[in-house]
């Protein structure tokens, strides 16, 4: 076997080299504020979230009676992106409206 041919097959990943773990997943919390109206958080749970008018509803008054509430719980790149959404959607209309990340595990 030529030298070259040896030196490039101890470069190739075995199986046992690779950590095959996937990232946990994420749950966007949406907090309580002052300013945010109740109508403005049911209609983001509906359109970035996908709940029903029922869902959305009840979620929207746990966030106003509990300070906060899980709008739903993705992979990490999608629970950043849709936590980005709903906050450039709220600052877009002038509200404060926050949400923040919260590991599964």
């Amino acid at each position: 076997m030529p030298e070259n041919q040896q030196r490039y097959e101890s470069d190739i990943l075995e199986a046992d080299d690779v950590d095959n773990e996937k990232p946990g997943k994420y749950r966007v919390i949406m907090h309580n504020d002052h300013y945010t109206t109740m109508e403005f958080v049911v209609k983001v749970l509906k359109e970035i979230y996908g709940h029903t008018d029922v869902t959305a509803e009840k979620l929207m008054l746990d966030i106003h009676q509990k300070g906060e509430a899980v709008a739903g719980t993705y992979w990490f790149e999608i629970a950043e992106t849709k936590a980005m959404q709903t906050m450039t959607q709220a600052r877009s209309e002038g509200y404060p409206l926050r949400c923040t990340l919260r590991s599964e595990s």
